[in-house]
């Protein structure tokens, strides 16, 4: 007797099953060698978890979910350079960590400026200025640009070395290291100015904002 021979949709479901066993890894190289479905899966594993992660950083759940397209788009751009030994949640995390930041600055150095309630107690998440969109605002571009012209005067009062490591944080924002590098200060003092530069920026721009 011959075996017994296996229809399509039996096959197919061996396949499906099979991905779901891969690590990320071993999907990256079936997707590589042409495999039906594994980039799919790749896929269902992290947009979710990283749309939350990207959602965290910018503020913006919608601007998130354009964020992790672009980050996956890359990803497939990129892909037969990844090196497999290496893990690829923590390459895909890394290209929408950068995206995530590169949209911090891009609000930053936009003329569309906006901030909260500032507190004098912002921790080292916290983002003391906040930067909104009013392109859909038309009504607004006076008080944009008044907002705008506040900014800039109160942070150029404050003490030239506050003043450069409030700018490159809140501003542009840089990471801690990235400012120890250019200021040429260790992290310490970093973080000792950023402190003082925002309680006297809260302190100058408080009256204006009530």
């Amino acid at each position: 007797m011959g075996k017994p021979q296996m229809d399509d949709d039996a096959r197919t479901g061996l396949k499906e099953e099979a991905l779901d066993m891969l690590s990320d890894e071993e999907l990256v190289v079936a997707h590589l060698r042409g495999r039906t479905g594994a980039f799919e899966d790749l896929y269902d594993r992290y947009r979710d978890r990283l749309v939350h992660f990207v959602a965290r950083k910018t503020g913006d759940g919608d601007q998130a979910q354009d964020l992790v397209q672009e980050a996956f788009i890359r990803v497939t751009r990129h892909l037969h350079r990844f090196d497999t030994s290496k893990k690829f949640s923590t390459w895909v995390y890394t290209i929408a960590s950068n995206l995530s930041k590169n949209e911090l600055r891009n609000r930053s150095r936009s003329p569309l400026v906006l901030f909260q309630r500032l507190t004098n107690s912002w921790d080292d998440e916290h983002r003391p200025i906040q930067f909104e969109d009013f392109r859909t605002r038309p009504d607004d571009l006076y008080r944009k640009r008044f907002l705008k012209r506040l900014v800039e005067d109160t942070v150029q009062e404050l003490p030239e070395h506050h003043r450069l490591v409030f700018q490159l944080r809140e501003l542009e924002g840089k990471s801690y290291e990235e400012i120890s590098e250019i200021t040429g200060v260790n992290l310490g003092t970093v973080k000792s100015r950023l402190h003082r530069a925002r309680n006297s920026f809260a302190q100058r721009i408080e009256p204006f904002l009530n």
